[in-house]
């Protein structure tokens, strides 16, 4: 049984994965990191899961590392953490479903990180979300600069990586972090309405989007159009395909079946 994290489905193919140290504002500890790592690598093989939904137990989101494990830490002991947590984030990042983050409270440091590694953020009213590693006298290393300099543009990674200081929802949602903010108690139901819309669709054609979302961000327009092209021509042979068309026709609801 895993102590640190709670994994539910409430619909056929939504998963929700919880942190759920809320007595420890849900800080990403050891445990929860091979936890988390031993997770994702077991879902990103199953291909019943279309998608999933990361978020905190209790008031928080994720405190970021947990501070107190790391008191006194030998400088050995603190990169072999670090380098799990880098293994239990690049597990996050290679789903091949998308991962949907539910920010009910407070994502610091590493949750932070956690996050932004989703594919996209709904968060509540209530959030706040901050990277404030430079008053540690270290910076993030879970991908946090790079990934507030692609949602939020480099003059504002800049200040908000330099400065430390935390930003509220609705700045949040200003910057880019996150899609939408919802009140407290009607994130999680917003949230698993919209994952199971996605969970509704062509399985292989989300899973393809994110795939060329993802790698066609990185790439010259080109390069990235080209990735495009490999994947429709590759969908439109499915039986998803066929029977995506044929229900528009039939005026029903299309079963798909990653096929």
């Amino acid at each position: 049984m895993s102590s640190t994290i709670e994994v539910s489905e409430p619909s056929p193919g939504v998963k929700v994965v919880t942190l759920s140290r809320p007595d420890a504002a849900n800080a990403l500890n050891t445990a929860m990191g091979v936890e988390l790592l031993a997770l994702w690598t077991a879902l990103a093989k199953d291909a019943s899961v279309r998608v999933a939904v990361l978020t905190g137990a209790g008031r928080f989101f994720c405190a970021g590392a947990d501070l107190k494990e790391r008191d006194g830490m030998s400088d050995q002991a603190w990169s072999d953490q670090h380098v799990m947590f880098e293994a239990m984030i690049r597990a996050q990042l290679s789903c091949p479903f998308p991962i949907i983050a539910a920010v009910n409270g407070a994502a610091m440091g590493g949750g932070c990180e956690m996050a932004l590694a989703c594919d996209f953020a709904w968060a509540s009213k209530t959030a706040r979300l901050g990277l404030p590693e430079v008053g540690l006298g270290i910076i993030p290393g879970l991908g946090g600069t790079q990934y507030i300099v692609r949602a939020a543009g480099e003059r504002r990674a800049a200040e908000l990586l330099m400065s430390g200081l935390p930003i509220d929802a609705a700045q949040a949602l200003d910057f880019g972090l996150v899609n939408h903010v919802a009140p407290p108690d009607e994130l999680m139901p917003q949230v698993l309405e919209r994952a199971r819309v996605i969970a509704g669709k062509a399985p292989l054609s989300v899973r393809a989007l994110k795939k060329v979302v993802r790698g066609g961000a990185a790439l010259a327009l080109d390069k990235a159009m080209a990735l495009e092209l490999v994947e429709y021509n590759r969908l439109f042979k499915t039986k998803d395909r066929r029977e995506g068309v044929a229900a528009f026709n039939q005026k029903r609801t299309a079963v798909f079946k990653g096929e």
